[in-house]
């Protein structure tokens, strides 16, 4: 059959073009698409392509018969542009982090010019957000399998701001500085407040892990497959990992008061929502049989 290739963009010097593809649209699969062009613009590798008709992005997997294209029609092709794998985006996103607060935690002569003992606050608070981090870092390595293989190299920028930024250099200046260092007023904290925190903390971080290995369960190794998730959080909401996370960073703004963790948290949180609800929508629209009662992320709420 054959198939032309028209480029989003009426700039474009390298389209529209023919292929010539072997079989019928039945036979056809989108990822023999990308290949093809791939085979004549080298530089254009599949994670860089995306196809369209009428709008509607073709997804690999499927035939061009899936989509209703026939034999001489066209398909309408973007350059999405340098990509960079998922998994190395996020190592880069949590990395920052356990970058910046061991440094402004241990060297505070050179962010507060001067040095001083820190408070049981801040040094609880200090490992809360390592731990964290560090068992991001874990999950992407070991855990986590990606529906999308990579992502456009320039919104790397972008997505690390959030946590380089925000959880990174405003949380930790403020939460670690003089003015709650031991012996100080704003770093008193009951021992029942710490350890609630510790305890509340301890439970998010485990429940987000657990939820996190129920996902990964569900899709084999390699596949795009989606099922309904079911188990331990399931039950109640949607994505329980985004509700868990939100308790592990609730535990880090009761503990310190700071409102740079409080900042943090609601910009976060909103996010997480924001996802849950596209995510929850997807779930109900993909499966006829999805559970009526889960809302999005907060159980019994939305």
């Amino acid at each position: 059959m054959k198939l032309t290739i028209a480029a989003r963009s009426p700039k474009s010097q390298k389209f529209p073009i023919t292929l010539d593809l072997a079989g019928s649209p039945a036979d056809v699969k989108v990822e023999t698409v990308q290949a093809a062009i791939a085979k004549q613009f080298p530089q254009l590798s599949p994670d860089r392509q995306r196809l369209t008709v009428e709008k509607a992005a073709l997804e690999t997997g499927k035939t061009l018969a899936d989509y209703g294209i026939k034999d001489g029609d066209s398909v309408t092709f973007k350059d999405l542009g340098p990509q960079i794998s998922w998994r190395t985006v996020f190592l880069i996103e949590y990395g920052g982090p356990l970058v910046i607060h061991p440094l402004i935690y241990y060297l505070p002569s050179l962010f507060y010019g001067q040095d001083f003992e820190h408070s049981w606050m801040q040094t609880v608070a200090y490992w809360m957000v390592m731990v964290h981090f560090l068992k991001r870092e874990y999950e992407t390595v070991f855990v986590h399998r990606f529906s999308h293989g990579t992502m456009p190299f320039r919104n790397v920028f972008k997505n690390s701001a959030h946590y380089h930024l925000l959880s990174g250099v405003n949380l930790a200046y403020w939460v670690y500085g003089p003015w709650n260092a031991a012996g100080t007023t704003l770093a008193e904290r009951s021992d029942a407040l710490v350890y609630g925190c510790i305890a509340l903390y301890i439970f998010a971080e485990l429940s987000n892990y657990q939820t996190h290995v129920t996902l990964r369960n569900l899709r084999p190794p390699g596949t795009r497959v989606r099922n309904i998730p079911r188990g331990y959080g399931f039950d109640l909401v949607s994505c329980p990992n985004y509700f868990f996370e939100t308790l592990s960073w609730l535990a880090v703004c009761v503990l310190t008061m700071s409102w740079s963790a409080h900042l943090f948290f609601v910009v976060a949180v909103g996010q997480m929502f924001i996802w849950a609800v596209k995510k929850h929508k997807g779930y109900r629209k993909e499966f006829s049989d999805y559970p009526r009662g889960r809302k999005a992320m907060i159980p019994l709420i939305a």
